[in-house]
């Protein structure tokens, strides 16, 4: 916009420059995400930052006139829903003071602008329990303070000369963060979210300097990236597990003692946004500790927590040529989920007002105990799409493939949800999405079968044959010690488990080859009732082939051993037995006391070998 904008940019032009900006930042997410060692080395800084202001991006490319101020306020709602990382959790603060510094005006001035980028940096300052120099709020500080130094004794400058000499500023600052932070500099590198947010000030000064938008990045040409740095730095390791998020809602939130709460629980504290809706980012070891404090100073939402552990697993696992995610609705033992690298997106549980997130915020065996006591019934409910693509962001920028097993999309929107997250997906690498027409044990016997092959170092393409010749062989049955948690859920009518104990009925369920959940029969009486349902399993358990079967119990662990024992005696083919604990997505129809078994085709290492390509 050379000639056309000098002392001024109306709503229109600092759309398009900010539209510049963030087509820069998402074009360097991968190198950001290489080169992310503070405050923790989970390679995810240019996923955060790209995520977070791909939602100010929808806003500023809408058609139509833009006003300044009612953009602004548009901008930082949309970031502090958005926001992802401490990072992303800062940038959007920073916009927030823009915009209140903003207000209604339809255009800035360079005077404006400094005043407005000046609260911007305070406000992002702000957002941390304790501000940390050498990084991105460095380099915020530093352009802030440039624009301010220059239009502070003359308010009428040319823009792009301002901009020019900010961006200098901000380079130099960028330059000096090694020197600042001790693990920067060991690892020969700058901040990442310094250098995101450099490069965000570098794609608006382009702009207005020539009038042009630079095209929106093609990712998919970054595949063969390799870390640049060693992020298994032993002095950067975080000693908390959980990256923990949410968004607190109310009319006069009290940041201060909130803030003050919070830092008690773990580190890397950012609390964004205003007294009407404030942002929390803290790392910590038990998610739901944040949520309860959260609680108590508003309503409750958005709430996710990452595993940073697992995170950091998976950027040095090179053997691998891809990545195996599946949903909580999949009942694995932890041993597997940890050996196999498997990561997990939780579904959500609702006892009343009170949310949760499966099998992070609250595990199985509490989940039971509030299933027992609580007068509410749970409702549970699929992840939303952006629970998945906040994770398929993260493993695609570090693998070339993706490949998301999901709950039987014909009981549960869960695999359309993968599945729509996946389009959206803008990372290098590809997700592809199975529908497991399972459930439960079922649908973790699937999962753990694509993560051995991926352990195995077989190819993405023939696992993806290797799981889907096992979809119809894969068989799941659910024996129901107690209709009653069915009825209160409204999934069976009153009046049939009134029949079913008058008559000693105990229900058998089961997955059918479409996905379906059914009925499939029942046992008479109680007694005995491990050592029939065993039988019964059995006598529907091919004959001719080596099987692997999985247990699953509802916080009854004994009958699951007694049901281990049985399967054995009555199924000489087994090859592999595994026993977990399972959790909502059949437990929450039957209650404690469930037992599930599943079964599938034995594929031995050196059948998964001989596939290797």
């Amino acid at each position: 916009m050379t000639g056309a904008v000098e002392t001024h940019l109306d709503g229109g032009e600092f759309a398009e420059a900010l539209t510049s900006g963030i087509h820069r930042v998402i074009g360097q997410q991968e190198l950001l995400n290489r080169i992310n060692v503070f405050p923790v080395a989970d390679s995810d800084t240019g996923t955060n930052l790209s995520l977070t202001l791909s939602a100010a991006l929808g806003i500023v490319t809408r058609p139509g006139e833009k006003h300044l101020g009612t953009m602004l306020a548009a901008i930082a709602d949309a970031l502090l829903d958005s926001a992802r990382g401490n990072s992303g959790a800062i940038v959007a603060q920073f916009f927030q003071g823009m915009s209140d510094s903003a207000g209604e005006i339809t255009r800035f001035t360079t005077y404006t602008f400094g005043k407005a980028v000046t609260k911007g940096s305070e406000y992002a300052h702000d957002a941390l329990s304790k501000p940390r120099e050498g990084t991105i709020l460095s380099v915020i500080a530093a352009f802030s303070d440039s624009v301010w130094e220059q239009v502070s004794t003359e308010r009428e400058n040319d823009f792009a000369a301002v901009l020019g000499k900010a961006l200098l500023r901000t380079d130099e600052a960028l330059a000096d963060t090694p020197n600042q932070l001790e693990v920067l500099r060991k690892a020969g590198v700058v901040d990442a979210g310094a250098k995101g947010f450099a490069e965000l000030v570098a794609g608006i000064s382009e702009y207005v300097d020539t009038g042009t938008v630079p095209p929106a990045p093609d990712l998919s040409l970054l595949h063969d990236i390799e870390p640049v740095v060693d992020f298994l730095e032993a002095d950067n390791v975080s000693r908390y597990r959980f990256c923990t998020e949410c968004i607190v809602t109310g009319t006069d939130i009290d940041r201060r003692k909130l803030r003050e709460s919070l830092a008690e629980l773990g580190d890397s504290l950012v609390l964004a946004g205003t007294k009407r809706k404030a942002k929390i980012h803290i790392h910590v070891d038990d998610p739901n500790d944040v949520f309860e404090v959260a609680r108590r100073f508003g309503n409750l939402g958005a709430e996710k927590a990452d595993d940073m552990h697992r995170q950091q697993h998976s950027t040095h696992e090179h053997r691998r040529h891809f990545a195996v995610i599946t949903d909580s609705a999949a009942d694995i033992t932890d041993d597997d989920m940890e050996r196999f690298d498997i990561h997990m997106v939780p579904c959500r549980i609702q006892f009343g007002d009170r949310g949760y997130l499966d099998k992070v915020s609250i595990s199985t065996s509490e989940f039971y105990e509030e299933l027992s006591s609580n007068p509410h019934h749970p409702t549970t409910s699929q992840p939303a799409p952006g629970d998945f693509r906040r994770q398929f962001q993260f493993l695609a920028s570090h693998f070339k493939d993706v490949l998301s097993i999901n709950l039987t999309g014909a009981v549960s929107g869960t695999y359309e949800a993968a599945r729509s997250a996946a389009d959206r997906t803008s990372a290098p690498g590809h997700v592809s999405v199975i529908d497991s027409r399972n459930a439960s044990t079922g649908q973790g016997q699937l999962v753990v079968l694509a993560a051995r092959c991926a352990d195995a170092g077989m190819s993405f393409d023939a696992t993806v044959a290797a799981i889907r010749s096992q979809l119809p062989l894969t068989q799941t049955w659910g024996l129901l010690n107690d209709l009653h948690y069915a009825v209160r859920g409204g999934r069976v009518p009153g009046w049939v488990r009134t029949v079913a104990s008058l008559l000693r009925l105990t229900p058998v369920i089961r997955t059918t080859p479409g996905g379906r959940v059914a009925l499939s029969g029942f046992l008479l009486g109680k007694r005995n009732r491990v050592r029939r349902f065993a039988r019964y399993v059995a006598r529907r358990a091919p004959q001719d082939r080596p099987i692997d079967v999985s247990i699953g119990h509802a916080v009854c662990e004994q009958d699951a051993e007694a049901l281990e024992q049985a399967m054995r005696g009555a199924l000489p083919g087994i090859r592999k037995m595994t026993c977990t604990a399972i959790g909502t997505a059949i437990g929450v129809h039957g209650g404690p006391g469930t037992l599930v078994v599943s079964m599938m085709p034995h594929l031995s290492a050196e059948d998964i070998a001989g596939r290797l390509d």
